[in-house]
C-alpha cells in the first residue's frame, strides 16, 4: 500500500497539524500512544499490522530482515499489558530469547517481564514472558496453568517450521492456542506468504497477511576481483537488473584463458585481511564475511592478526578489553589457556574476532555487544549468526557460493543468500547495504545475479508426529480428534492444495486417454498393441534371466577359486593376469573350501584377511601383473573367472612386501612363459597358456548354467505366432499406428502414477499418525483410547528419541546408576556428531555404564525393528560419542582433560546443556521421590558448574 504521509513533511504547522490528528484517527489512541515510545516514524507496513492486531485479528507480517517486524510483536506486548492480559513472545533460539529479553526489560523493567528457555527461568508469571517456542509447545501438552490470561502469542521467525528437525513445534503451537489468543507471525519474506496466511485463517479465525519486499536501507550487491569492487547490477538504486558488462568479460576472459603479452586472466581470491583492508579504505565497515567452517573463521582471525591488522584506536582497544575483561570474570583462571582467551582478547582489541557455534557462550556474547556497539568491526561468522541473533552490519562478504553439508557442497539457495545478506546495512545508521561475493576462478556472475535477483523462497512444511506428540494428543482429546487436528497441519493443508492441481491433471489424462483411442482399419489394433507389448516384457524378462545365469555362472567360478589360482580377470579396471592370494569366501564358502584342502601349497586361506560382499559372493585378493594387491569384485567377472594355471605361494608371503610381490608376480610370469615356449597351441600367447596339455578352464564350470534355454521361450514362440497371424500385422501403417499406442500407453501410465500421487496425498499426516499409534498400541503406551501410564511418561520427554528414553525407564535400565553414569548414558540421547567421519570407536566410561550403554543400544535396534514392521523410520541410533565427556565432567574432571580436538568449548557447553534438559524431564517423568528421579536431579546438579554455570546462552 503507498506510504502515507509524513506529519513532519508538511510545509506549516498547520498542515503539520491536521496531519498528525489525521494520523491519530486511523491509528487509535492504542497505536498512537505506542508510536509515541519510539524515536522514528513507523513504515506503512508496521502502522498496517498494528492497526489489524488493535482490531482483534490476528497477523502474519511477512517482510525482508532488518526491516522492522519485530515493532509488531512489540505492539502485542503493549496492548496485553494495557488490557491486563499475558503476551508470550517466543523465539527459535535462547540466543535471541536473551536478547529480546534485555529489550523488553529496558522498556518495561524486570517485574513486568520473564524469560523461559530451559537454561533460565526468571519471573516465569510474569505478564511479559520471553521463551523459546518449544517451552510454549511443552506447557501446551502439560495444561500449564501460567497459560491462564494468554491474551497474545508472538511466533518471531515463524519460518523456522520449515526447519527439518525442530519446524513441527511452530505448528504445534499454531494448531493447539487457544482460540482466544492472537497470533503475531513475524517471517522472512518468502514467496507463499499468502498460502501460510490462508492456513493460519482456516486453523485460527481472522487473519490478516501483510507482505512487505521493501527493504527499507537498499542493497547494493558488488563482486570483489583483482582487488576491484564491482558493481553486480548496472541501475540506479543497486536493485536486481542487467548484470555489469565489465563482469562478464572478465568471466569472458577467465573462459578462454590470457592473450599473449597480456600476462594472467585468471584472478584469485584475495587474501582475507586484504579484503577487510581494502573494505576499510572504502568505508564499507563494519562487517560479516560468511564463511561456511569454524576453522575457517579462526583462521580467519588469525590470518588478520598475522597481518598487523588494527581497526582500532588505542582508546577503543582499552574500552574492550575493559568490556571483555568485565563479561568474562567468572572464567576460572585456569580455564582460560584451554578456551584461547588469549588469541580472542588480542583479536576483540584490534577490532577482530569470529562468531561460530564451537566459541563458549560467554565469548559469542561479547562479541555481539562490541560489534552492536561497533567497537569490533570485522567479524568472521558461520551461516548460523544469519538464523540468530539481530547483529546487522554495514556490510556483508560471502567467500563462497557453496557450502559443505557433512556429505558434499552444495550450492547457495536463494533463500540463503537472501538471509544472509539481509545482514547489510543497519537501519538509522547507514544509507544502503552492501554485499559483496569474491570472485573465484571459473565464476559466473550471471549465476550470482541470479541468486541476488530472487528475493523469495517457499515456506514449505516439515510437520510429522512424533511418539511424544502422539500420547499427548490422545491423553487429551482421544484417538478420533487427535487424528482430526493433525488434519489441520499446514503440512496436510499443502499436501490437500497439491492434490488440487495433481487430480485435475489427472482428469485431463483420463479426457485424452478417452479421446485418444487408436483405430486400424484391418482390426483391433489395441488388442495387436497388447500381444506387442505382453511379447516385449517375455523377451525383456527372459533377457534379465540369461543376465542372471551369466552372474550365476560368474559367482560359481569365484566361488570355486582357490589360493595360487591364476586367472585372467574378465573386465573392470583389473582386466589382465592376476594370482589369487584369497578367494575371499563367506564363512561358508571357506569351510567348504576347508573339507577340501588347502590347493596350491602354503598356509591355509583363512591366515590372510579374509572379505566377502555383505550379501556373501567372494571378494578375491590377488595380485594383479602390475604387481598390485586389490580386492576383486562381481563387477569384475562379467563372464566366469577363467584358471589359466596355478602356483604354490610361500607360507611366509607377506602382501604388503614389495619383494615378495616382486617375486611372485616373477613366478607367475615364468610359469606362463615356460609353458608357451616353442609354440603355444593354437597361436595363443603367454595370456592364454594350454597348461600341461590341457586347456584352461572356467572355474566351476560343468554345472548347470545359462546356455540351455529358458522356461519362456515356448511362450514367445507361440505369442510371435500370434502377432504374425494378426490382422493389423500386415497394415502399411501399422508402425505409425504403433507409435500413437505407446503414446496411448504412455499416457496411461502417467495418468495412473498421478492418480496414485491424489491417494498417497489424501490424510497423509493421518495415516502417518495411525502408524505411530500402532507402534505404541503394540508396546503398550497405548491401550485405544487410553494413554497407559508408560505412556503417560513418554508425554513428559520430549526429545528426538522419546520412545527410547521411555522404554529406558520402563524396563529400569537406568536403575542403580549414580550422577556421573547417568548422565553418560542419558547423553546417548541428546548427543550427535558433527559429521560422520567423527565415527571412530568413542571413548566409554568405565563400570556399569558402559554394561547400560550397550544395552540401551540393543533397545534402539528392537525399537527400529518395531518401527520398520510399521513403516516408520523415526529414531535414529544413539549416539554414544558424548558418554565419556559426560562422565568425566560430571565427576568434576578438569575442562582441560575433557575437551578434545572435536570438541570445541561451544560444542561442549551446547551438550552438557541440552543433557542438563533431558535429566530434568527424565526426573519429573520417572518422580520426584524415586531413586532414579533422585540421582537425576543430582546429575543435573553435577553437570552445572565451571563453563556450563557461567554460560548464559546454550
Amino acid at each position: 500500500m503507498p506510504a502515507r504521509p509524513d506529519p513532519a513533511s508538511a510545509s506549516s504547522p498547520a498542515q503539520r497539524y491536521a496531519a498528525f490528528r489525521r494520523q491519530q484517527a486511523e491509528d487509535g489512541p492504542a497505536l498512537t500512544r505506542f508510536q509515541a515510545l519510539y524515536d522514528f516514524s513507523f513504515d506503512a507496513f508496521q502502522r498496517e499490522a498494528c492497526r489489524a492486531l488493535d482490531e482483534g485479528h490476528g497477523v502474519l507480517v511477512a517482510a525482508p530482515t532488518g526491516s522492522g517486524k519485530t515493532v509488531v510483536g512489540e505492539f502485542a506486548v503493549h496492548l496485553a499489558l494495557a488490557e491486563g492480559r499475558k503476551c508470550f513472545y517466543t523465539t527459535p533460539v535462547k540466543a535471541l530469547s536473551n536478547q529480546k529479553y534485555g529489550d523488553l526489560v529496558r522498556r518495561y523493567g524486570t517485574a513486568s517481564v520473564g524469560l523461559l528457555t530451559g537454561d533460565n527461568s526468571i519471573n516465569g508469571e510474569a505478564p511479559v514472558v520471553v521463551m523459546t517456542t518449544e517451552v510454549l509447545r511443552n506447557m501446551l501438552y502439560g495444561g500449564s496453568a501460567t497459560l491462564a490470561g494468554l491474551g497474545y502469542v508472538v511466533l518471531d521467525e515463524v519460518h523456522y517450521l520449515a526447519d527439518a528437525f525442530r519446524g513441527a513445534v511452530w505448528e504445534e503451537v499454531i494448531i493447539h492456542l487457544p482460540e482466544s489468543v492472537l497470533v503475531v507471525a513475524l517471517s522472512a519474506t518468502v514467496s507463499n506468504a499468502e498460502e501460510f496466511g490462508d492456513w493460519l485463517t482456516q486453523v485460527r479465525g481472522g487473519t490478516t497477511v501483510i507482505v512487505d519486499e521493501h527493504r527499507p536501507v537498499p542493497l547494493w550487491q558488488h563482486m570483489l576481483a583483482g582487488g576491484r569492487l564491482y558493481d553486480l547490477f548496472v541501475t540506479d538504486d543497486g536493485a536486481a537488473g542487467q548484470v555489469n558488462p565489465e563482469l562478464l568479460r572478465l568471466a569472458r576472459r577467465e573462459l578462454w584463458g590470457p592473450r599473449p603479452g597480456r600476462g594472467p586472466a585468471r584472478f584469485r581470491p584475495p587474501r582475507r585481511p586484504e579484503v577487510i583492508g581494502r573494505l576499510d579504505a572504502a568505508g564499507l565497515l563494519p562487517a560479516i564475511t560468511f564463511i561456511f567452517s569454524r576453522a575457517g573463521c579462526d583462521a580467519a582471525v588469525r590470518q588478520c592478526l598475522d597481518a598487523g591488522l588494527r581497526l582500532t584506536t588505542p582508546d577503543e582497544a582499552a574500552a574492550i578489553t575493559e568490556i571483555a575483561e568485565q563479561r568474562t570474570a567468572a572464567v576460572p583462571e585456569s580455564d582460560l589457556p584451554v578456551l584461547g582467551y588469549g588469541e580472542w582478547l588480542t583479536g576483540l582489541q584490534r577490532g577482530i574476532a569470529a562468531h561460530h557455534a564451537g566459541m563458549l557462550p560467554t565469548f559469542k556474547e561479547v562479541v555481539e555487544e562490541l560489534f552492536e556497539s561497533g567497537l569490533v568491526r570485522a567479524v568472521f561468522a558461520t551461516e548460523t549468526l544469519a538464523l540468530g541473533i539481530n547483529m546487522p552490519a554495514r556490510t556483508v562478504v560471502i567467500e563462497r557460493l557453496d557450502k559443505w553439508n557433512g556429505e558434499t557442497h552444495l550450492p547457495l539457495t536463494p533463500g540463503e543468500y537472501t538471509q544472509l545478506t539481509g545482514r547489510a546495512g543497519r537501519r538509522g545508521i547507514d544509507v544502503e547495504g552492501h554485499a559483496v561475493v569474491l570472485w573465484h576462478p571459473g565464476m559466473d556472475p550471471a549465476a550470482v545475479a541470479g541468486l541476488a535477483g530472487t528475493r523469495t523462497y517457499p515456506l514449505n512444511s516439515s510437520f510429522r508426529p512424533s511418539y511424544n506428540m502422539a500420547v499427548n494428543l490422545v491423553g487429551q482429546a482421544g484417538l478420533e480428534r487427535a487424528a482430526a487436528l493433525l488434519e489441520s497441519s499446514f503440512a496436510q493443508f499443502q499436501a490437500d492444495r497439491a492434490v488440487v492441481g495433481i487430480a485435475r491433471q489427472a482428469r485431463r489424462g483420463r479426457q485424452a486417454l478417452a479421446a485418444g483411442n487408436v483405430s486400424c482399419d484391418r482390426g483391433d489394433f489395441a488388442e495387436y498393441a497388447r500381444l506387442r507389448k505382453e511379447l516385449s516384457d517375455l523377451e525383456g524378462a527372459a533377457a534379465r534371466q540369461r543376465s542372471s545365469a551369466r552372474r550365476a555362472e560368474a559367482l560359481r567360478s569365484l566361488q570355486a577359486l582357490r589360493r595360487g589360482d591364476i586367472i585372467q580377470v574378465p573386465g573392470g579396471r583389473r582386466a589382465g593376469i592376476a594370482v589369487v592370494l584369497d578367494p575371499g569366501l563367506s564363512p561358508a564358502g571357506r569351510k567348504q573350501a576347508s573339507r577340501k584342502g588347502v590347493r596350491g601349497g602354503g598356509r591355509p586361506e583363512a591366515a590372510l584377511p579374509a572379505g566377502s560382499h555383505e550379501d556373501g559372493s567372494p571378494l578375491p585378493l590377488v595380485l594383479t601383473a602390475g604387481r598390485q594387491v586389490k580386492r576383486l569384485s562381481a563387477a569384475d567377472f562379467p563372464e566366469p573367472a577363467t584358471v589359466l594355471d596355478r602356483v604354490r605361494i610361500p607360507g611366509a608371503f607377506s602382501p604388503r612386501s614389495p619383494r615378495a610381490r616382486r617375486d611372485l608376480a616373477a613366478t607367475v610370469r615364468n610359469k606362463l612363459a615356460g609353458q608357451t615356449a616353442g609354440g603355444g597351441r593354437d597361436g595363443r600367447g603367454a595370456g592364454q597358456p594350454p597348461g600341461d596339455g590341457a586347456a584352461p578352464h572356467r572355474a566351476g564350470a560343468g554345472r548347470p548354467g545359462a546356455g540351455q534355454s529358458g522356461p519362456g521361450q515356448p511362450e514367445i514362440a507361440r505369442l510371435r505366432r500370434r502377432l504374425r497371424q494378426h490382422p493389423c500385422h500386415a497394415c502399411p501403417d501399422r508402425e505409425e499406428h504403433a507409435r500413437q499406442a505407446e503414446r496411448h500407453a504412455r499416457l496411461e501410465r502417467e495418468v495412473q502414477q498421478l492418480e496414485a500421487g491424489v491417494a498417497g496425498r489424501s490424510h497423509v499426516i493421518a495415516r502417518t499418525f495411525q502408524r505411530v499409534c500402532a507402534v505404541l498400541g503394540q508396546l503398550g503406551y497405548l491401550d485405544g483410547d487410553t494413554v497407559t501410564a508408560d505412556g503417560r511418561r513418554l508425554a513428559d520427554l520430549y526429545t528426538e528419541l522419546d520412545l527410547l528414553a521411555a522404554e529406558c525407564l520402563r524396563r529400569g535400565l537406568w536403575s542403580g546408576l549414580d550422577p556421573a553414569g547417568l548422565a553418560a548414558c542419558v547423553s546417548a540421547l541428546t548427543f550427535e556428531a558433527r559429521k560422520a567421519e567423527d565415527a571412530a570407536p568413542p571413548r566409554l566410561p568405565g563400570g556399569p555404564a558402559r554394561e547400560v550403554l550397550a544395552a540401551m543400544v540393543s533397545v534402539w535396534a528392537e525399537l527400529s525393528a518395531v518401527e520398520q514392521e510399521h513403516k516408520l523410520a523415526f529414531l535414529r541410533e544413539p549416539d554414544l560419542g558424548f558418554a565419556w565427556a559426560a562422565h568425566a565432567w560430571a565427576r568434576g574432571k578438569p575442562l582441560e582433560s575433557v575437551l578434545g580436538p572435536d570438541l570445541t568449548p561451544g560444542d561442549f557447553v551446547r551438550a552438557v546443556k541440552q543433557l542438563m534438559d533431558l535429566l530434568g524431564q527424565i526426573a519429573v517423568a520417572a518422580g520426584r521421590g524415586t531413586p532414579l528421579g533422585v540421582t537425576a536431579r543430582q546429575a543435573v546438579d553435577a553437570l552445572r558448574h565451571g563453563v556450563v554455570a557461567y554460560s548464559s546462552v546454550g
